[in-house]
């Protein structure tokens, strides 16, 4: 794998071995067993950000640690050569387990039970002096109270793209937001975004963060996205488009990579949510987090076949009408067509099938 090419994006964060059930027809009790239609195996924490952000074309590099067992060997193996994500910043640790996540799709949300130890050195070791990239996607809260690591890309002019997790104690303070002063771009859902800025509205919400970061951006699930890019004086709300949602695990990160690339690429607001919007609706679909993370060939056969059905309802017809910007994109990214890799826990990956074309 090439690296000596500066990155599009770097990232670092927890890695785990991601075993994940869906169409269970009902839930689990006590004393029972309950057969799943569905199960993969994959790569799963911030593998899901990483897989997501290089299937849409990406450079991106990934600072992680990984097991000394044979799910960290697959894992590595998977990502750096089905993948080719740029993994010389990240670590295989002798004696550490890989941690394990079991999730069970249903209702629409997932239940997970996750077994793991935390990285043995800080992830500031682990990532020393940041690579050259273009952009970071990076928790605005380190683990520890370290200081954050990616305080070294602002200065050397990456795009810091901050995301916030659920905050366990629900106080929601709001010196967690300190650092957006420090980012380009906040990316946090409704649910969060209301309660650090302690408003009762997503819009109210956006219109606080706007004071605090270039970019703000609200997601609210299936009531689409609204954000606002003081740096090009835009605003704009789009609506989420209606799919049969398998798993939604990974959601967010595969909007959150379609962000960068909109905006590393200086699209207009309102195409960069759309396009985001799009790409976690595909996600959802299938299950299995950063393998159901779609590629511009899968983007491609959604819009040849948007295409086919608008003359059949006035809601196919807006619904192409809004993603006509994807005819030139496509059309640009015609060597890309990396499509999405069944998520199964094998002796080999599926490099040569998956990779790019």
């Amino acid at each position: 794998m090439e690296t000596n090419k500066e990155l599009d994006l770097f990232l670092t964060g927890p890695l785990f071995f991601d075993i994940v059930f869906t169409g269970l027809r009902s839930d689990p009790r006590p004393g029972t067993e309950v057969w799943a239609d569905g199960m993969g195996s994959l790569p799963g924490g911030i593998a899901n950000l990483a897989v997501a952000a290089t299937r849409l074309g990406l450079r991106t590099g990934l600072a992680a640690g990984f097991g000394d067992d044979a799910y960290g060997a697959w894992a590595w193996s998977l990502l750096e050569r089905q993948e080719r994500i740029d993994l010389s910043r990240s670590r295989t640790f002798p004696g550490w387990h890989s941690a394990v996540t079991v999730s069970i799709a249903r209702h629409e949300d997932r239940s997970m039970i996750t077994h793991g130890h935390p990285i043995p050195i800080s992830q500031g070791e682990l990532v020393g002096t940041p690579p050259p990239s273009r952009a970071v996607v990076a928790e605005l809260l380190s683990p520890g109270g370290e200081a954050p690591w990616w305080v070294q890309s602002e200065a050397s002019q990456a795009l810091v793209f901050a995301a916030v997790g659920w905050d366990p104690t629900e106080k929601w303070d709001s010196a967690a937001l300190d650092d957006l002063r420090l980012c380009h771009a906040f990316l946090p859902n409704h649910v969060e975004a209301m309660a650090y800025t302690r408003t009762g509205s997503a819009g109210e919400a956006l219109r606080a963060l706007c004071d605090l970061v270039p970019l703000a951006i609200v997601t609210k699930g299936a009531g689409g996205a609204i954000a606002v890019d003081s740096t090009t004086g835009e605003s704009a709300s789009v609506p989420s488009l209606k799919v049969n949602a398998v798993d939604p695990t990974g959601a967010g990160d595969v909007f959150a990579a379609a962000m960068v690339v909109g905006t590393l690429d200086q699209w207009p607001l309102e195409q960069r949510l759309l396009f985001a919007s799009l790409c976690s609706a595909l996600a959802v679909q299938h299950f299995g987090g950063s393998l159901a993370s779609p590629g511009w060939g899968d983007i491609s056969d959604w819009w040849s076949a948007t295409k086919k059905q608008a003359n059949r309802n006035a809601e196919s017809q807006d619904i192409a009408r809004r993603y006509g910007f994807l005819e030139e994109l496509i059309a640009q990214k015609s060597r890309e067509t990396v499509r999405r890799a069944e998520a199964t826990f094998g002796l080999l990956t599926e490099a040569e099938q998956h990779s790019l074309a």
